[in-house]
């Protein structure tokens, strides 16, 4: 028996109807009321229509944060067709994965990136058509801005979708081989975005109002799924680079309420002069997800902001429905009392056990596979049976982090399982070490990781970022973690880079930090830094 489900695409209808002169997306000096935002969303779905686009087609979308790219996902929501989001910083190569793996049948491209549309026309035969959106390049067949004058008035109704209807390929960002699509679907992503309103943004209203520091093509195109579902603002920065000052500036003149981010870019925030200079005060919920927040960040964004950041834990497969930490339980001093090092409890309606490897719970503080159940999961891979054997087991997906979880049901995230790295025999866990060094003054970037040894197996090293006008050394550091953590689990190596190599979404992947070492000549732990 099918499940007839709301197509996404109906939260516009619904807001054009209650709000239709109210504001829904600003992008600097430009607005779009929710009737003018509906009327996009309808003339885009036309004309996609018109080339032959429609149910369960998979639109492939490689754009920088604009209002075109906005509406696209939505009009793959109202054609039935599957949304095929990529990250603009993706090279021309990698795109063509993309196309050919999902089976994309048409492709819009934001006309910065030519390169990108020259290959998917010369390797990507399935692809009908390219689209351009914005005003910049020459390429592709139509450029988006025409489309929509030419469709102006068109009246296209939602089309009819069940439960198990995809409406969103959601790429992983391959931290182990290539990337995969995640298939989420209109009955899932309901749940979704309810489940987001109740543990992540609690009484949002219209009134409210979101600012967009991430690519809308992941994490942060789903949180903003739940501001329009409450018919408030969505509002971009007005370039791609993040600009912390007008960031402030937008959040003060906007009166904006809440934000999606990643720990890196909310670190970067609150370290940065502009948070004294802008009032901040209507903010209620920052949202960090996509990694762990290092216990001194947390309270250093908590002396900066108040009590207003939200943590959850999830993957795009659960599309961040894991755990939360809400605002109250972030405690800004370390005591008896403070649940350091958590990320949450389980999610409204969703279920989180800590398994070993034969799939057997295991009793609290013991640490195993974080393995989930619940309305929120994923659908499974598209056309990848051999992944989707390995993440499910006896009906439970495996996040493949390690992590235990405490009497009470709160749950701690020891890393990834691909992190782990066994040292004389001794399973080495690095966000423990990360942690500690971390509370040292002169250190604000770290990641630790293990690196072959002809002795031990493995050992660690520490690829440290120090604090502006500060030279910690190897020598200071170790002495410091000395009383701090065993001595089989030291960094047998420290070395101190700039910067620390980042991924489009703002993580620090270890794979691409593994690469530079690699690349420097330093996984050898014998080589001088």
């Amino acid at each position: 028996m099918t499940r007839r489900v709301s197509n996404l695409a109906y939260m516009l209808t619904r807001n054009r109807r209650r709000f239709p002169d109210k504001p829904g997306f600003i992008w600097g000096e430009r607005s779009w009321t929710w009737r003018e935002i509906d009327d996009a969303v309808s003339a885009l779905s036309a004309a996609l229509a018109k080339e032959g686009v429609g149910k369960g087609d998979r639109i492939l979308v490689h754009s920088k944060n604009c209002e075109e790219m906005f509406w696209a996902m939505f009009a793959a929501f109202r054609l039935g067709a599957v949304y095929v989001p990529t990250n603009f910083r993706l090279l021309p190569e990698e795109i063509v994965y993309l196309a050919t793996s999902s089976g994309a049948k048409a492709f819009l491209c934001h006309g910065s990136f030519p390169a990108h549309a020259a290959i998917i026309a010369e390797k990507a035969p399935d692809v009908a058509f390219t689209w351009r959106f914005g005003d910049e390049g020459d390429f592709g067949t139509r450029r988006v801005a025409d489309v929509l004058a030419e469709n102006a008035g068109a009246d296209f109704a939602d089309t009819a979708v069940d439960y198990d209807d995809p409406c969103w390929f959601f790429f992983t960002s391959g931290t182990t081989g290539r990337s995969k699509a995640a298939v989420l679907t209109h009955g899932q992503m309901a749940f979704v975005i309810t489940n987001h309103l109740c543990d992540l943004v609690p009484g949002a209203t219209e009134a409210d109002a979101s600012l967009v520091v991430a690519p809308l093509s992941h994490g942060a195109g789903v949180h903003q799924l739940n501001i329009v579902q409450r018919g408030a603002p969505t509002i971009l920065m007005p370039t791609e680079r993040f600009d912390i000052e007008e960031a402030y500036r937008l959040i003060a003149a906007h009166r904006v309420t809440n934000m999606f981010t990643v720990p890196t870019i909310l670190k970067m925030l609150v370290e940065h002069p502009a948070a004294t200079r802008h009032d901040h005060s209507s903010l209620r919920s920052v949202i960090y997800a996509g990694a762990p927040m290092y216990r001194e960040d947390q309270k250093r964004a908590l002396a900066v902001l108040g009590p207003v950041i939200v943590q959850y834990f999830g993957l795009g497969e659960v599309t961040g429905n894991i755990t939360v930490l809400p605002p109250a339980l972030h405690d800004p001093e370390d005591g008896p009392h403070a649940r350091i090092g958590t990320c949450g409890f389980e999610r409204t309606g969703m279920q989180v056990q800590i398994q070993d490897d034969e799939g057997r719970e295991l009793a609290p503080f013991q640490t195993g596979e974080i393995c989930v159940i619940g309305p929120a999961v994923f659908a499974g891979y598209y056309d990848n049976p051999e992944a989707n054997a390995k993440a499910f087991r006896n009906g439970w997906f495996r996040t493949g982090d390690l992590g235990h979880m405490d009497e009470q049901g709160f749950v701690y995230i020891t890393g990834r399982a691909s992190d782990m790295f066994i040292s004389g025999g001794s399973n080495i866990y690095p966000r423990e070490i990360e942690e500690k060094i971390l509370t040292h003054p002169a250190i604000a970037e770290v990641a630790v990781l293990g690196v072959p040894d002809p002795l031990w197996g493995e050992v660690g090293v520490a690829v440290c970022v120090a604090r502006e006008g500060t030279a910690p050394t190897e020598e200071e550091l170790m002495a410091f973690l000395m009383p701090k953590v065993s001595r089989y689990k030291l960094p047998k190596r420290f070395h101190f880079w700039d910067a620390l190599p980042k991924s489009g979404y703002g993580k620090v992947p270890k794979r691409m930090v593994r690469d530079e070492l690699e690349a420097r000549g330093l996984l050898d732990p014998g080589k001088p830094a």
